[in-house]
């Protein structure tokens, strides 16, 4: 079983930086991947990252790639998702989810637990 608590969204102007976290409690937090999605109004909730359980594997969608960073602490059960020069078109209700997948996950139903979604605003 995993718990996941999300914090760190907020409001940010274009060009800025958010840092995501997901506190996560259970014992199978170590052997979990976990990833990063989000969904905007009106859209399917979208993939943006994923990292392995040992942290030393990680994945992202292109539209985000040299802008964000997934990282993971094990000690504290916590990953993050750094965001810097964030657009207006990032703005979504981001999720942080766990996988007992092996390899890296992208799909929505490959992960078995997600937490409550925090808003992201990237104002123009």
């Amino acid at each position: 079983q995993v718990q996941l608590v999300e914090s760190g969204g907020g409001l940010v102007q274009t060009g800025g930086s958010l840092r995501l976290s997901c506190a996560a409690s259970g014992r199978t937090f170590s052997s979990s991947n976990m990833g990063w999605f989000r969904q905007a109004p009106g859209k399917q909730r979208e993939f943006v990252a994923t990292i392995s359980w040992s942290g030393g594997s990680t994945y992202y969608r292109d539209s985000v790639k040299g802008r964000f960073t997934i990282s993971r602490d094990n000690a504290k059960n916590t990953v993050y998702l750094q965001m810097n020069s964030l657009k207006p078109e990032d703005t979504a209700v981001y999720y942080c989810a766990a996988s007992s997948t092996v390899l890296p996950a992208v799909k929505l139903n490959q992960y078995n637990y997600w937490g409550q979604g925090t808003q992201v605003t990237v104002s123009s």
